[in-house]
């Protein structure tokens, strides 16, 4: 059985057209090359239906609310919570993860953020002891993620922690859900010229080789 890589784009722009989307694809071809044993299965954040959370589908904190509770409520309802659990259930279900967005006002369009709400989910990727911190289950294998985010502008590395929001909220929460590793590969200085965009596009190109040695799933 192959292992699982999940491509998540969040980008509205077709793929030619999407500096991070352009760069998560020659991301890909590469760790499939070294990774032969996994599949890709790619959600669109722009193309897919991601719900937004309503108070009906929750028992309590993070938990959505059981499937006899959930037959109580109206057809529409039942549909969206059907949808989370989906959602839930396929990014548990693979090993590796490339997320591509752009840089938008110091973070990530609104819908991966709709998205990670969908997946931060207890007793599937989190935990709620009583009297305990929360924990993230996706410890149990050797997992990783790439954040692939593009930008116009070059971002100097002491300002990145104030400026790059969704870099770092990423990074934070999936390593709180239990994904060890999570690394990014950054598009900067896009520009305003196809000339620019195509220079940024290469440098990060030629980052790819070091991201994919630092990355572990055996």
């Amino acid at each position: 059985m192959k292992k699982k890589l999940l491509y998540i784009s969040v980008n509205s722009k077709p793929e030619e057209l999407s500096s991070s989307k352009t760069v998560a694809r020659a991301f890909i071809n590469k760790f499939l090359e070294k990774y032969s044993d996994f599949e890709v299965e790619e959600i669109d954040l722009y193309k897919e239906h991601i719900p937004r959370l309503e108070y009906q589908y929750f028992k309590d904190r993070n938990c959505v609310i059981s499937e006899e509770d959930a037959k109580k409520l109206p057809e529409k309802d039942q549909k969206e919570i059907r949808r989370i659990r989906e959602l839930c259930d396929q990014f548990i279900s693979a090993q590796m993860y490339v997320i591509a967005a752009p840089m938008w006002s110091l973070s990530f369009p609104a819908p991966l953020k709709e998205y990670i709400d969908c997946i931060v989910q207890a007793d599937k990727t989190i935990s709620f002891e009583e009297g305990k911190r929360p924990k993230g289950l996706l410890n149990d294998k050797n997992r990783a993620l790439v954040y692939i985010e593009s930008s116009g502008g070059n971002i100097p590395w002491v300002l990145d922690a104030i400026m790059d929001k969704g870099e770092n909220y990423v990074a934070k929460i999936m390593k709180f859900i239990g994904i060890k590793h999570v690394q990014e590969l950054k598009v900067d200085g896009t520009g305003k010229s196809e000339e620019e965009r195509k220079n940024a596009i290469k440098k990060a190109e030629e980052n790819i080789d070091s991201i994919l040695v630092g990355i572990d799933l055996e």
